[in-house]
């Protein structure tokens, strides 16, 4: 009997410990919305759900898109490496984002099949997107110019800045 009794105060022990442990999870989350909600004052980084949105961003400059979803650790994880770089390109470039399950439509038209992915867009050509590739060539065809896995940092600024110098030789 008595070791049914301290059994059931292993269980219920157990139990109530596991609220204090989503409750603590709860206040964590509260905190990262309010960091979130603070770190994008200071960045570009725009979640958007159309093509007109790009479209938009573009006649600005460059747009970086990232593909992917909430629910993927590695899209995550890229998240903070790209709101550093939209800081640093802030007003010369955009750095857009879009869920893949918010957006289905978007997911589709990009043809996506492994998240995270990312691409620079540089402009439109006959109706289609042109991207900056990573050796500094321009192509229409977006599966050349994907970046699938986590790349640091400078993958991204180094592919912006090749999409920069062309849409400064373009201008002259």
């Amino acid at each position: 009997m008595n070791k049914l009794v301290i059994l059931l105060i292993l269980f219920a022990a157990v139990v109530l410990t596991a609220g204090c442990i989503n409750s603590k999870a709860n206040v964590t989350s509260h905190q990262e919305t309010q960091e979130n909600s603070t770190n994008s004052q200071n960045s570009t980084v725009v979640e958007v759900t159309q093509l007109d949105q790009i479209n938009t961003s573009l006649k600005k400059g460059p747009v970086l898109l990232k593909l992917g979803a909430e629910w993927c650790e590695e899209c995550q994880e890229l998240n903070p490496v790209l709101t550093q770089v939209a800081t640093d390109y802030a007003g010369k470039a955009t750095v857009v984002t879009v869920d893949i399950d918010k957006s289905q439509n978007l997911a589709d038209y990009f043809g996506i099949y492994v998240i995270p992915d990312s691409s620079v867009i540089v402009g439109i050509e006959n109706g289609k997107y042109v991207y900056m590739q990573e050796d500094g060539n321009v192509t229409t065809e977006r599966s050349t110019a994907k970046i699938l896995k986590i790349e640091g940092k400078e993958v991204y600024e180094n592919v912006l800045d090749l999409a920069l110098q062309k849409e400064k030789v373009k201008s002259n």
